[in-house]
């Protein structure tokens, strides 16, 4: 009998379809002498887009990152606390303004975070990430304000991508002209012309390094173009709202960029 019981047991473990789950694949990567980030690289493959939110009669937030993002354990963990540091300073805020609201017989009104990270780009190197959020803390009107994140996958590490470039001051003299130029043309567009008196709070055009800077890509390998995000109030009043203003990389920023990234820009001039 038993001659015959096994191998009917062993065609059948042959047969078997039953492949390693994740959970069991992050235990082989963490054994003795796997390679160090190997079992949390196995749980993040694959990992889902995320998007947390949350409303209630205190605040209102919402926070969400691309599935690039979350299959990258350190970018993950990154955003993660990120998200969790904004949502206690906005509680925080909400249940002070709240308690003086009800000391002093005003109504109160539910604060927000609204932060939205999307991808920019996705190349070999480079994961790119752009953020619009919206912000509210009682006062007449919301805000708008931007953020930028660059993941290089060579070191690995966060980068701002004026960090690409030998210098700040380096970065904004290659961009300058055309981009002061560019900003001239959105606010034509929108039937407003730049003040010229030397006293007026926005005759002046803001270097582009003390903006949010997105890099992407035409073509998914190089970096080769750029958007300027401009907040209210920095080159306009509030009712102008924001700006964004997009800028080829050109041969002038790249004769900046910093040695290690060089071959990481295809300039279009």
């Amino acid at each position: 009998m038993t001659a015959i019981i096994l191998p009917i047991l062993l065609l059948a473990a042959g047969c078997s379809k039953d492949e390693p789950t994740k959970v069991d694949k992050a235990v082989a990567a963490s054994v003795a002498g796997a390679p160090p980030g190997g079992s949390e690289d196995a749980l993040a493959k694959g990992a889902p887009a995320s998007d947390i939110k949350e409303k209630n009669d205190l605040i209102e937030f919402a926070y969400a990152y691309p599935a690039e993002a979350a299959q990258i354990p350190e970018l993950a963990k990154f955003l993660d606390a990120d998200r969790q540091v904004k949502h206690t300073a906005l509680v925080a805020a909400a249940e002070r303004d709240r308690a003086a609201s009800a000391k002093g017989r005003f109504p109160y009104h539910a604060h927000s975070h609204l932060q939205k990270w999307l991808r920019v780009t996705n190349t070999p190197r480079f994961l790119s990430l752009s953020a619009e959020i919206e912000t509210y803390a009682g006062g007449a009107h919301g805000m708008t304000s931007f953020d930028t994140l660059l993941w290089d996958r060579n070191k690995p590490a966060r980068l701002k991508p004026v960090d690409l470039f030998i210098s700040p001051e380096a970065f904004d003299a290659a961009i300058r002209e055309d981009f002061c130029d560019r900003i001239k043309q959105a606010k034509a567009e929108k039937g407003i012309q730049t003040p010229d008196e030397p006293g007026s709070p926005f005759a002046k055009c803001p270097p582009v390094s003390a903006q949010t800077v997105w890099v992407g890509s035409s073509d998914g390998r190089y970096l080769d173009r750029m958007t300027i995000a401009i907040a209210p109030y920095e080159i306009g009043p509030f009712a102008e709202g924001s700006y964004k203003i997009n800028m080829p990389v050109t041969s002038a920023l790249v004769r900046v960029v910093k040695p290690e990234f060089a071959r990481d820009f295809l300039p279009v001039n």
